[in-house]
């Protein structure tokens, strides 16, 4: 054989050599990706923030992970969901107001990590595709309360999930349904009909997420899960033998609450005294209720602890079969509220509230309730400012404001590859909107500038990745916030706050976190520099006022 041929043989054989090395050494494995969203949850409802509430499940992976002390939603719903999916305020994308469809200005974190070799799965609420009533109010009525189908989808398909990067999706498009026969439930773009008897809408979530990890891990590929939860957002729903564990509980009122919920806070290291105030119940004293209103009352704050406790159940469902499939080890766990608890109280249907059961029997709304069918699928009620007050503890206010009851988070990071001791709590001020760059950051997975033809906008939210290896990263020179006349912007230990309809305020979250002492006359000059950077920033963002 001629030198030639035995140099072209031995460059064959290296060449296959090289092949089965690289067959044989292994990639590196990608981290399967879970984040958890709970729906109206009050700051302090979990155990591991200072709640009554039994949540063995999540205590359990705070014990274990990371909790942050310091990080912030968008006050609401769809803006929060919007945000936590794009990386970007939610004015980028189409959610300036709640209840609008997710525009293509922005990747999901599903269209984001599915080109790179991501099996992507959704389990519950969406509420990023606009709803449109039927002109027919009538019509509309009987649609709501599954006695009328007319034929058409619950929104435009192209913004379902299922369009949005997630190869699977069950759950519902709208965004309030009863927890007993949901309006608007899915599977991928076909309609649910009908449901079981005994069907609750928590523990069908929690046993489909189940099953898609089942489904997930029988392929080598890693996969990003997003569950999210309409628990506990009113209507307050859940089952009698579940309530009545409660009911014990909540007899003292929503002052005492309040007031255990922050004792257990500062014990727990979570809060300190001196910097953390008590705000004041915004409403009635329990006191000046009578036997009845209590008994009223506390069915009602039994049965949102009721709903609580179930969704950590279901997430030990979860959490049982990420360990029985081997994958728990390689899989980061994210765990956060979309806003705080509501003081919604809807008196009337209409819009996205029925008026009856699928068979003809009247939902109650607000007083109309009899203590007894609290919580049964005709009360159709939420727990009211004063609960909602007491569970943020030991923030002010609630649900779509921008003061910290209503966009304070409690946020909880499960993963193995964590560099902070466990258990440990962080104060790295952290938007909802870190999720998407820290995900990215994770997987090493590039943020497109275009995708599917359209042109992306940058994300603004930052990568946590440094503070999970237990590093420091630059961190927000200011935070914003804008929901329907809420406004805020934090800077440095400084927070510039107009609740709705009222004026601006100004704050030193450092000495005051619970925003209890306004320094608006002490320091004119600081809140004047805010505002102005306020006005810039929304400018930018196209808000109305």
């Amino acid at each position: 054989m001629g030198k030639l041929s035995m140099l072209g043989l031995l460059l064959l054989i290296l060449a296959l050599l090289g092949n089965i090395t690289r067959k044989i050494k292994p990639e590196a494995v990608k981290p399967n990706i879970l984040v958890i969203m709970a729906d109206d949850m009050g700051y302090s409802d979990l155990g591991c923030y200072g709640g009554e509430i039994k949540t063995p499940n999540l205590d359990r992976l705070a014990a274990n992970g990371l909790r942050f002390r310091n990080a912030y939603n968008t006050a609401r719903c769809c803006p929060t969901r919007a945000s936590l999916l794009t990386g970007q305020y939610q004015h980028k994308v189409g959610l300036d107001r709640n209840g609008k469809s997710l525009t293509r200005d922005g990747v999901t974190i599903a269209e984001a990590l599915k080109p790179h070799g991501y099996q992507t799965g959704m389990v519950g609420k969406w509420h990023l595709s606009e709803a449109i009533p039927l002109k027919d109010k009538a019509k509309h009525l009987d649609w709501l309360n599954h006695q009328y189908d007319p034929g058409i989808p619950f929104a435009e398909v192209s913004t379902y999930p299922i369009n949005r990067g997630f190869d699977k999706h069950y759950g519902i498009i709208w965004g309030v349904v009863s927890y007993y026969d949901p309006f608007s439930l899915v599977e991928g773009d076909k309609p649910v009909k009908t449901v079981g008897k005994d069907y609750y809408i928590t523990d069908d979530f929690s046993q489909k997420a189940t099953e898609y990890i089942r489904d997930f891990t029988k392929k080598d590929d890693p996969f990003f899960l997003y569950l999210a939860y309409t628990s506990p957002h009113w209507p307050i729903q859940a089952p009698q033998e579940d309530i009545e564990r409660y009911l014990p509980v909540y007899q003292e009122g929503w002052d005492v609450l309040q007031q255990k919920r922050r004792d257990r806070q500062i014990k727990m290291g979570l809060l300190t005294p001196q910097s953390n105030k008590l705000s004041p119940i915004q409403g009635r004293k329990w006191a000046e209720l009578s036997a009845a209103e209590k008994e009223f009352n506390t069915k009602k704050m039994a049965t949102h602890a009721a709903m609580v406790a179930r969704m950590d159940r279901g997430i030990g469902q979860v959490l049982k079969t990420l360990e029985e499939t081997g994958a728990l080890d390689n899989t980061l766990i994210v765990f956060m509220s979309d806003n705080g608890a509501s003081p919604e109280i809807m008196h009337v249907s209409g819009y996205d509230r029925p008026s009856e059961t699928r068979s003809g029997e009247k939902l109650l709304y607000a007083d109309a309730i009899p203590v007894a069918d609290i919580g049964k699928e005709i009360s159709y009620t939420g727990i009211g400012p004063e609960w909602a007050n007491a569970i943020n503890s030991p923030y002010r206010l609630w649900k779509a404001e921008s003061i910290g009851g209503g966009i304070r988070t409690p946020m909880i990071v499960h993963w193995k590859g964590l560099k902070t001791p466990k258990g440990s709590v962080s104060d790295e001020l952290t938007h909802v909107m870190d999720i998407m760059p820290t995900l990215l950051d994770l997987t090493d997975i590039p943020y497109p500038k275009v995708y599917q033809g359209n042109t992306i906008k940058a994300m603004d939210g930052q990568s946590l990745l440094p503070v999970l290896l237990g590093k420091k990263r630059p961190g927000y020179a200011q935070l914003f916030f804008e929901h329907e006349g809420g406004k805020a912007l934090i800077e440095g230990d400084w927070k510039l706050v107009a609740p709705k309809r009222k004026a601006w305020e100004l704050y030193d979250l450092k000495a005051d976190r619970t925003e209890s002492d306004n320094l608006m006359m002490k320091n004119p000059a600081k809140a004047a520099d805010l505002k102005q950077k306020y006005e810039a920033w929304s400018k930018r963002m196209g808000v109305s006022e």
